[in-house]
């Protein structure tokens, strides 16, 4: 790890079977934040050092990422968002909090989301940047549109021929997904892209342990909530790119199934929105923690 995000202490909390590596700032009520892919902790840089104002910030690699450890998929439930977001829950005790915030941005929001349906008891707040729940995104999926996300086919597939190739030319393989998904050549700075590209070059296999378990053990956990009419508890709130009429769903709509307290937002900031649009985020996360 060769970026930090300035001011922040930087700790390896062991949790489970994996220690993290976390960055922790300020003071006051706990806010987790977690983030997404082709990124490590460092895409909150920018949110973490507002919110550490006035809160707690606790800012992990999940397992499988960045300075983290990445134990190899012997099962599906080594990297099921069920088992990352007990990561999560044991993370925020082992540094004192028994309840707090969470917020995720792509592969982050779906551990988030899992967090606050598993531990209703300990998330007070969720905030969930750019995904649908793993059920419905592959739902919405369907013909020449689904070509967006040819990545979640590939990375679906057993172990073997989706590491070999990635492998083979990971710089571009995520290097894509940095330019494809930013809003313009500024979005994310060469040096923090480098980080990135390093990060994911290092992680691999862990990174398709992740995504494989999202076309499996997580839609099972998913389709099992829902069968129990399972929703999330706590004041959530939703910030989206309008891929609803990109691929031509409701994406308030379906939402609104899983959250009992929803702020629906769609913002004009691209994918990378906590990067490229961090003031908006901020502001509508203190908004959520005000509610």
């Amino acid at each position: 790890m060769t970026q930090t995000i300035p001011d922040f202490d930087y700790q390896r909390v062991a949790v489970g079977d994996v220690v993290l590596n976390v960055a922790v700032g300020g003071s006051g009520s706990p806010v987790v934040l977690l983030h997404g892919f082709p990124q490590t902790h460092l895409m909150w840089r920018h949110v973490a050092a507002d919110l550490a104002r006035d809160h707690t910030v606790i800012v992990p690699d999940l397992r499988g990422y960045g300075a983290s450890d990445k134990p190899a998929g012997r099962d599906t439930s080594t990297y099921a968002k069920r088992t990352m977001a007990q990561d999560v829950v044991e993370l925020a005790r082992a540094l004192g909090h028994e309840t707090f915030a969470l917020a995720g941005h792509d592969r982050g929001a779906l551990v988030a989301i899992r967090a606050g349906l598993d531990h209703p008891d300990r998330i007070t707040h969720l905030a969930v940047l750019d995904v649908l729940p793993t059920l419905d995104m592959w739902d919405v999926l369907q013909g020449a549109d689904a070509a967006v996300a040819f990545h979640l086919y590939l990375m679906a597939q057993p172990p073997g021929l989706p590491e070999r190739m990635i492998e083979a030319s990971a710089d571009d393989f995520f290097g894509f997904f940095l330019d494809a998904w930013g809003t313009g050549p500024d979005a994310i700075p060469a040096e923090v892209r480098a980080e990135y590209l390093r990060a994911s070059r290092e992680a691999v296999p862990s990174i398709v342990a992740d995504y494989r378990a999202s076309a499996g053990i997580d839609v099972e956990h998913d389709r099992a909530d829902r069968a129990a009419g399972r929703r999330l508890t706590m004041p959530v709130t939703v910030l989206q790119q309008d891929w609803g009429a990109a691929l031509g769903y409701d994406a308030a709509g379906l939402w609104s199934a899983w959250a009992a307290d929803l702020e629906h937002r769609t913002l004009d900031a691209g994918h990378f929105m906590a990067e490229q649009s961090p003031g908006e985020v901020v502001a509508h996360l203190r908004a959520l923690l005000a509610r």
